[in-house]
C-alpha cells in the first residue's frame, strides 16, 4: 500500500473539517429548517444537540480516523475484525452518496445564481420568487448546473488531500466568514429588522413539536459532517501532533457561529421586506436579493457573495466526494484520479431524479415528498441518526479503550480533563438520545 497523504498543517486540517461542516448544512438549510421550525427555540435546540451530542460525535470520528489510518470502511475493520462493524462505513459511504446526489442539486442553483449575477440577471429580475421558480422549474439548466458542480468536485478530489482540498479551503473560508459579517451589518440596518431578530432569538417553546426537535438533533449532525464517517475519513490524513478535542472544538464553535450568521443575515431581511420565514429551501435564493438590491454597489457585493457561497458548498460536498472516492482507492493514490471521475459520474446520474423534482417530476411524490425532499429526510433524519449510533457504540463498547484514550490525550495538554466529560457523553447520553430520536423518526415515517 501506497503512503497514506496527510494535512500539511493543523490549520489546513481544521480549516477543511471547517469546510466540511460549513457549506449548504449551516448557509442554506439552517435558516430555512429554523424558519419552519419556529424560529428561536429550534436554535437553542440546535445549539445544545452540536455542543451535547455533535461534539462528542464529531471527537469520536476525528479519534476512529487517526486511531485507524484508514478510510471509512477500512477504518473499522482494522479497528474490529470482526465484519459487523464494517457496516458502519458502508452506511456512511451510501449516505455521502445519497446526500452528494442532491447536494450537488443545490450547488448547482448556487452556481447558475452566481454566473447570472454577474450581469445583474439576479437583481434585475425583478421578482426573486418568480426567478427561483423559473430557475428549478428549467429541467435544463438545472441539470446543467448539477453537471458543472460536481466537475468542479471531481477535479478538487482528483488533484488530492493538500493540492486540492487543503489549499482551497486554507484560502477561501476567512473570506467568507468577512463577507458574512458585512451581509449581516447591511441586513441588521433594514427596516423592520429587529422583528426577524426576535424571531430568530427570542425563543417560543410552543413552537417545539417532536418533528422539529427530530430536526435540530438531524441537523446537529448535517452540520457537523458527522454520522456517515466523513471525519473519519479527513482525519484519517492527520498527524500525531494535532490535539483532537481542540481541533473538534473549533470546527464546532466556527460551524455555529456561521449558522448564527446565517440567521442574522436572513431573518432581518425576511421580515423586513414582508417574507415569509417558512418559505422552504428557496429562502436564501428568494432573500439575498432582496438585501443586496439595497446596498450600494448590490451587484458586485452580490456576485461576490454568491462566489464564495458556492465556494463554501463545493467545500462541503469535497468531504463527500473524498469518503466514496477514498472507500474505493483504499490508500492507493494511483488510482484517485480514475475513481474520482468514476464516483462522480455516478452520483450525477443518481442526482438527477432530485433535479428534476421542481420540474417534470414536481408532481411524483412518496410518503407526500417530492424525490429531492424524501432524499433529504431519508439522509438527514433516517441515515444520519443510524450512522452515528453505530459510530457512538463502537467507539466506546467496541473499540479499544487505551487506543481510545491515547488519541484523545495525544498533544491535547490541559484539555485531557475533557476526557472525563466526554466519555459519559458517548457512553450514555449521546447514544440514547440518538435511539429515542430514531424509534420517533421510524413511528413517524
Amino acid at each position: 500500500m501506497e503512503k497514506q497523504p496527510q494535512w500539511s498543517s493543523k490549520i489546513g486540517f481544521i480549516l477543511s473539517s471547517a469546510g466540511a461542516a460549513i457549506g449548504l448544512g449551516a448557509i442554506w438549510k439552517f435558516p430555512y429548517v429554523t424558519g419552519q421550525s419556529g424560529g428561536g427555540a429550534f436554535l437553542l435546540l440546535f445549539i445544545l444537540f452540536t455542543l451535547l451530542i455533535g461534539l462528542p460525535m464529531l471527537i469520536s470520528e476525528f479519534i476512529i480516523g487517526r486511531g485507524s489510518g484508514r478510510e471509512a470502511v477500512s477504518a473499522y475493520k482494522k479497528l474490529a475484525p470482526d465484519s459487523f462493524w464494517t457496516v458502519t462505513g458502508k452506511i456512511g459511504v451510501a449516505g455521502c452518496f445519497l446526500l452528494l446526489s442532491f447536494y450537488s442539486v443545490v450547488g448547482g442553483w448556487v452556481l447558475i445564481y452566481t454566473v447570472r449575477s454577474l450581469y445583474g440577471g439576479v437583481i434585475n429580475s425583478g421578482d426573486p420568487v418568480a426567478l427561483f421558480d423559473a430557475v428549478t422549474a428549467n429541467a435544463g439548466l438545472t441539470i446543467g448546473g448539477h453537471a458543472v458542480f460536481m466537475l468542479l468536485n471531481i477535479l478538487v478530489i482528483a488533484a488530492g488531500i493538500q493540492n486540492g482540498i487543503e489549499r482551497s479551503s486554507k484560502y477561501m473560508m476567512p473570506i467568507l466568514f468577512i463577507f458574512f459579517i458585512i451581509l449581516v451589518i447591511r441586513s441588521l440596518t433594514l427596516d423592520g429588522a429587529m422583528e426577524g431578530v426576535a424571531f430568530f432569538l427570542q425563543p417560543d417553546f410552543s413552537e417545539i413539536t417532536g418533528e422539529a426537535v427530530l430536526y435540530a438533533l438531524g441537523h446537529s449532525f448535517f452540520s457537523l459532517a458527522v454520522g456517515f464517517s466523513c471525519m473519519v475519513t479527513y482525519s484519517s490524513y492527520l498527524g500525531k501532533d494535532v490535539s483532537i478535542p481542540a481541533s473538534a472544538g473549533w470546527v464546532s464553535i466556527m460551524n455555529i457561529f456561521v449558522s448564527v450568521l446565517a440567521g442574522l443575515a436572513i431573518f432581518p431581511a425576511v421580515f423586513a421586506f414582508g417574507l415569509e420565514p417558512t418559505e422552504g429551501p428557496g429562502l436564501l435564493f428568494i432573500v439575498l436579493p432582496s438585501v443586496f438590491a439595497q446596498m450600494p454597489f448590490g451587484e458586485l457585493f452580490l456576485f461576490m457573495f454568491l462566489l464564495l457561497f458556492l465556494f463554501a458548498t463545493l467545500t462541503s460536498s469535497f468531504s463527500l466526494l473524498e469518503i466514496i472516492t477514498a472507500a474505493f482507492t483504499k490508500g492507493e493514490e494511483s488510482s484517485r484520479k480514475k475513481m474520482a471521475l468514476i464516483s462522480g459520474i455516478i452520483v450525477f446520474l443518481a442526482g438527477i431524479p432530485a433535479a428534476l423534482s421542481f420540474s417534470v417530476l414536481a408532481d411524483i411524490s412518496y410518503f407526500d415528498r417530492t424525490i429531492f425532499n424524501l432524499t433529504d429526510y431519508l439522509v438527514s433524519n433516517i441515515l444520519l441518526p443510524l450512522g452515528s449510533l453505530l459510530i457512538a457504540l463502537f467507539i466506546v463498547w467496541r473499540m479499544d479503550q487505551a487506543l481510545v484514550k491515547e488519541q484523545f490525550e495525544l498533544s491535547a495538554g490541559r484539555l485531557s480533563p475533557a476526557y472525563a466529560i466526554w466519555l459519559p457523553l458517548m457512553r450514555w447520553i449521546v447514544p440514547v438520545t440518538i435511539a429515542v430520536v430514531f424509534v420517533y423518526t421510524m413511528i413517524q415515517l
